[in-house]
């Protein structure tokens, strides 16, 4: 017990030093003013969607993937039940009217940051449990439920509070902030969870730190803004008698089927990351097993600095590259190129398969390929979603079609772990592989504008 305390103040430690941090990087003066209405967007943007990344990446990423593994769950429940968990992000769209029609935004973002840092706890309590599993997958539904309601409102206020010309100033900012809580989430907290297994010796006393840690953080979060994030009269919910709202999205959700080759673009949709989608479920496992198992035996550390650092790191490069590009090129010119780059480095994968090279650095770089690449392409993806959603419901047809989005990750996800348990991690990623054709088939067929 004396062991765990100590780890648990470690904890507390670690929770005051990313709070002060967030504090110090969101220009700390503008919290001393908290009578101010016009508080400046630099308090509260950057640790807004912060905040909105974390629990995306312990839920939805790898970080739930490999907390399972290493807790001696088979590959194929483990992702099989965590792309269960996207789910929340699937039906998002249908219950965001009522994000608008119940409460302010501003209040829907305190209490979903509370209700996160409160499932986050949960989890941490039932690792303990024998059935730990099941449990503690509840837990994450609530947690995945309540970050997609936080997605809503935040984005929903980030318009509501800020004129059209600072939205433009901050998209980068809050793209950027975004980007951080993936490299904290996939790598700072899956290596901290890695260092307390190995200082511990208990996997489930790790983890569960791990999330006590992540729960701090966002009970940080809810006392922090909710005295920075102004009160824009034009949050407001709608009146009870008022069913615009509602008539809007239905409305708007009969016109999306309507739009020319939609068809095309649905199937364009859910194919296009039908290879990824089963990668990003195995790539962490993958790296974990044992030689003798057909892996690269990384230790969870490794994982965490591998995939959650350099690859991240990687990723939002590529990104940022591919914006570039387009924004010169357009995406008719550059829909291929992208297209090649999301799909063809997932043969590194085959590469490691069958070579597992025991070289870090040679590891390193390979998945960081794969992840630039990934980046590059996904540009095209999502500039492609923009393109199908514009019109007069542009705002509710984007959410509809990252709602398939998220579609096209999850079922592809459920299935990939028994695929590779009953083929091999070698003929896995060639599988993978052989899934990127489909989509590829669709390009030529897209509607695209120069």
């Amino acid at each position: 017990m004396t062991l765990i305390v100590r780890y648990l103040e470690l904890a507390q430690v670690v929770i005051l030093n990313i709070y002060l941090q967030n504090l110090n990087n969101c220009f700390y003066v503008n919290f001393c003013v908290m009578g101010n209405k016009n508080k400046s967007p630099w308090s509260w943007i950057p640790t807004l969607y912060f905040a909105e990344g974390i629990p995306y990446v312990i839920v939805a990423t790898t970080f739930a993937v490999i907390m399972y593994k290493n807790m001696g769950i088979s590959n194929a429940k483990v992702a099989f039940y965590t792309s269960w968990l996207y789910l929340p992000w699937v039906i998002k769209p249908f219950w965001s009217p009522f994000v608008d029609v119940m409460k302010t935004k501003r209040w829907w973002i305190l209490f979903t940051q509370l209700l996160i840092g409160a499932g986050l706890a949960g989890v941490a309590f039932t690792l303990h449990t024998s059935f730990f599993f099941q449990l503690s997958l509840c837990v994450l539904w609530l947690v995945a439920f309540s970050s997609a309601t936080h997605d809503i409102s935040a984005d929903g206020f980030y318009m509501l509070a800020l004129s059209e010309k600072q939205q433009s100033f901050f998209v980068g900012i809050r793209s950027t902030f975004y980007r951080i809580s993936m490299i904290v989430g996939q790598g700072a907290l899956v290596a901290l969870a890695g260092y307390l297994e190995i200082a511990t010796g208990n996997v489930r006393y790790a983890w569960s730190i791990t999330f006590f840690v992540a729960s701090g953080l966002f009970l940080l979060f809810f006392a922090y803004h909710h005295y920075v994030l102004p009160k824009p009269a034009s949050d407001h919910c709608v009146e009870a008698g008022d069913k615009s709202t509602i008539t809007s999205f239905f409305s708007s959700f009969s016109s999306f089927f309507m739009k020319k080759n939609v068809v095309i673009s649905l199937l364009f949709i859910l194919l296009y990351r039908l290879g990824e989608s089963q990668l990003a479920k195995i790539s962490s496992p993958f790296l974990m097993d044992s030689f003798e198992k057909g892996g690269l035996g990384l230790t969870t550390i490794q994982v965490g600095f591998v995939y959650g650092t350099v690859g991240v790191i990687a990723l939002v490069l590529g990104g940022i590259l591919g914006g570039i590009a387009v924004s010169k090129g357009g995406l008719k010119k550059w829909i291929w190129p992208m297209v090649l780059s999301m799909n063809l480095p997932n043969l590194v994968y085959v590469y490691l398969s069958y070579a597992q090279p025991d070289n870090l650095v040679l590891i390193n770089c390979l998945v960081a390929i794969e992840q630039f690449g990934y980046g590059f392409g996904f540009t095209a993806f999502m500039l492609y979603l923009i393109h199908v959603s514009q019109g007069e419901f542009q705002t509710s047809h984007y959410a509809i079609c990252t709602g398939f989005m998220a579609l096209g990750m999850m079922l592809p996800g459920m299935v990939a772990g028994l695929i590779q348990e009953t083929i091999g991690y070698q003929h896995f990623f060639l599988w993978v592989c052989l899934c990127t054709i489909p989509g590829m088939l669709l390009v030529n067929l897209l509607d695209l504008k120069d």
